[in-house]
């Protein structure tokens, strides 16, 4: 939203979060900078330097578990009937809304559950979140 109202805009992101999918996220939004939360204050003094400049900075352990985060698994109809669920909708209303069956949505959201590894399907929801995929 800033590169779109204020294109020359510079920006700086300040992060505690190491969840790989938002680290991606994040520099997907063709951030300028990327750096920790913790950063010492000269440091970040230097970091909105050097982007005031026009240059890029990346704190190396975040670009890292950025780049080295595995892409989703799921298929595009699983992600699709995952992210509704998380929502809260029910199987019945994502097949209503999808066009699908009861069983087929079901199959989906058991799918999803199996190949991400989770317990359940609020599991499988928290996993992808994390990961960025939903």
């Amino acid at each position: 939203a800033l590169r779109e109202r204020l294109p020359g805009c510079r920006v700086v992101l300040l992060t505690s979060i190491t969840k790989p999918g938002i680290l991606r996220g994040a520099l997907s939004g063709h951030i300028d900078a990327l750096v920790a939360k913790d950063i010492r204050p000269g440091d970040l003094a230097t970091v909105i330097r050097t982007v005031a400049a026009g240059g890029q900075v990346m704190d190396p352990v975040l670009a890292m578990t950025a780049l080295q985060a595995r892409d989703s698994p799921l298929t595009q109809r699983e992600t699709e009937v995952l992210r509704m669920s998380a929502t809260g909708a029910q199987p019945a209303e994502i097949a209503e809304r999808l066009f699908l069956t009861y069983g087929t949505v079901r199959n989906y959201l058991s799918s999803a559950v199996v190949k991400l590894g989770a317990r359940n399907r609020v599991d499988a929801i928290r996993i992808a979140t994390e990961s960025g995929w939903i």
